[in-house]
């Protein structure tokens, strides 16, 4: 089967009007990502995890199921959504639209939400795990501190992108995703000193 072309795919891009869809699920699932990885920074920091492979290990698998899971759930969902719409538009056309320009962009459109669902929270996560590689050149507690700074840095830019996209003040937008951030290290560390 050829590939399609990058002009075909902007044209299935532009019927299927996904770009909208794209960009929030792009915001929404790189934001689930950096708030998961802080939740496990913040577990395994208070459960006194001071392995740095044990830890890349804990947020590669933790960076892969996020991954698995907003692909194949996004895939799934939209796979019928863009099925369902197709035949609708074949009942109301009394036509076939199998193997059309419209059936194709409408797969597009599945794997394209798919694929930024399912690579937003993994590859945000993935970030923030990043300086654990590094513990031959620092300390694991230096990773650690590297490690909530790279997340608070990615909440902040996260912000800051959505407070673009609204046309709102966009420092401020990005100042709120960090007190969520922040929110979520304090309970983190009140669940951990209540065990």
């Amino acid at each position: 089967m050829k590939l399609p072309s990058i002009r075909t795919l902007r044209k299935y891009h532009r019927i299927t009007e996904v770009g909208e869809i794209i960009r929030r699920y792009f915001a929404l699932n790189a934001f689930d990502g950096v708030i998961t990885i802080l939740g496990v920074l913040v577990g395994s920091y208070f459960g006194n995890l001071r392995s740095a492979a044990s830890f890349i290990t804990l947020g590669l698998a933790t960076s892969f199921a996020m991954g698995v899971s907003g692909f194949y759930g996004a895939y799934m969902a939209e796979r019928a959504e863009r099925r369902r719409e197709l035949a609708e538009l074949e009942e109301s056309t009394l036509a076939s639209l199998k193997g059309t320009e419209l059936s194709h962009a409408a797969i597009y459109a599945a794997i394209a939400v798919s694929l930024v669902n399912g690579l937003s929270p993994a590859g945000a996560a993935l970030i923030a795990v990043f300086p654990f590689f590094f513990t031959s050149i620092y300390s694991v507690e230096t990773a650690y501190l590297a490690s909530f700074a790279v997340a608070f840095v990615e909440l902040f830019a996260i912000g800051t992108y959505l407070g673009t996209v609204s046309k709102e003040r966009f420092i401020l937008s990005g100042i709120k995703m960090v007190v969520v951030g922040l929110l979520c290290v304090a309970i983190g560390y009140l669940l951990g000193a209540a065990v």
